[in-house]
């Protein structure tokens, strides 16, 4: 996971990667894949993509995101009900669509992210919405990197500055 992304060999989901019928969105370096049960199965080519952007995501600062992980473990430790991960909107703005709103489940541990992480994913969605940045960037880090290594906080942070930082 970097920021909203979760970053594979071959494409990049926003939020977790989607197995069965689970929602999700899945961007390529064809374009973006809206995938789940109910959720329509629509595809467009970044030709036809106008943005990008997410709603409903939790944000808090880094010492409220660990003392709600924390509530969350001891709630699941005496209750042993765990739930599942929280969703969140990612709204796809399209040539002939409209906008389009679909579900993706959160990757990160409580699905909370960092008021930075959420920002600097949001510009990053503009940025591959306007093709500044492509999707081909964010898979070839991970192609260069051990898949059962995971960036450190800051590590994420400043890959996320680098893929937005790039010139226009």
């Amino acid at each position: 996971m970097v920021g909203l992304f979760w970053i594979s060999e071959d494409c990049v989901y926003l939020g977790a990667e989607p197995t069965g019928a689970a929602p999700g969105v899945r961007l390529t370096g064809d374009g973006v894949e809206i995938l789940g049960e109910g959720q329509g199965g629509r595809s467009w080519g970044w030709s036809e993509v106008r943005g990008l952007d997410v709603r409903d995501v939790a944000v808090r600062s880094a010492g409220r995101r660990l003392a709600s992980m924390a509530f969350d473990s001891v709630v699941v430790l005496f209750t042993g009900d765990g739930e599942h991960p929280p969703l969140f909107t990612v709204v796809v703005e399209t040539e002939d669509d409209g906008t389009v709103e679909a579900n993706a489940l959160a990757a990160v541990t409580g699905g909370i992210h960092t008021p930075d992480e959420y920002a600097l994913s949001r510009t990053l969605l503009a940025r591959l919405a306007d093709g500044t940045t492509t999707v081909g960037e964010l898979v070839g880090w991970r192609r260069d990197e051990p898949g059962d290594v995971a960036p450190t906080r800051d590590q994420r942070l400043a890959l996320l500055r680098a893929w937005t930082a790039a010139p226009v």
